[in-house]
């Protein structure tokens, strides 16, 4: 299923732990399901240990979390940062990302990601034999790179997404990159 569901956008989530470091993971079982409030949602399962994972943990324990999109020139970081780790121990301590300050935001974002949406939690849901943990996270604010932005000939702002350049995940240890984009006009 997970090879052929393709390709699958990666929401890579920053939270903060109870010793005061950060957690970023990637989930590649995500979307955006909902405008008005504005809702993501991702699946978090467990860790090779039965536990559940650190950013579910830290989700139900502080409520707030950063989702980024991350582009492909993080694909290695945002592979790195799937390593199992102990829950003390940050991923940012084997990485090379900066964090900035995410304005109206409890918590930092990754300096490089084009986007990244500030979010609370909204609600959780336990589904399945092997319990996945569905995350539903209500969005705060969001930062957009002005470099992926554009006005449209209505003056709307508008995200360009080959500039995004969005790290799409695919079946085992494969990415994917957008190399074009195309229109086809929605019937009336």
């Amino acid at each position: 299923m997970t090879q052929s569901v393709i390709p699958r956008p990666i929401a890579w989530v920053l939270t903060e732990n109870e010793t005061q470091g950060y957690n970023i993971a990637p989930f590649s079982y995500f979307t955006a399901i909902s405008s008005a409030p504005p809702i993501l949602m991702f699946s978090s399962g467990k860790k090779p240990d039965g536990e559940r994972k650190d950013t579910f943990r830290n989700v139900v324990a502080r409520k707030n979390m950063v989702i980024h999109i991350a582009n492909t020139d993080l694909a290695y970081q945002v592979t790195k940062s799937a390593e199992t780790l102990p829950y003390d121990e940050s991923e940012f301590d084997h990485l090379d990302l900066s964090l900035v300050e995410f304005e109206n935001s409890p918590l930092p974002r990754i300096k490089t990601a084009p986007v990244a949406f500030a979010c609370e939690l909204y609600q959780t849901q336990e589904i399945g034999e092997t319990p996945m943990q569905l995350v539903f996270a209500k969005v705060n604010q969001i930062y957009i790179n002005d470099e992926i932005c554009e006005l449209d000939d209505k003056a709307r702002l508008t995200v360009d997404a080959l500039k995004v350049d969005p790290l799409a995940r695919l079946g085992g240890n494969e990415y994917a990159d957008l190399s074009k984009k195309f229109k086809v006009a929605r019937p009336k």
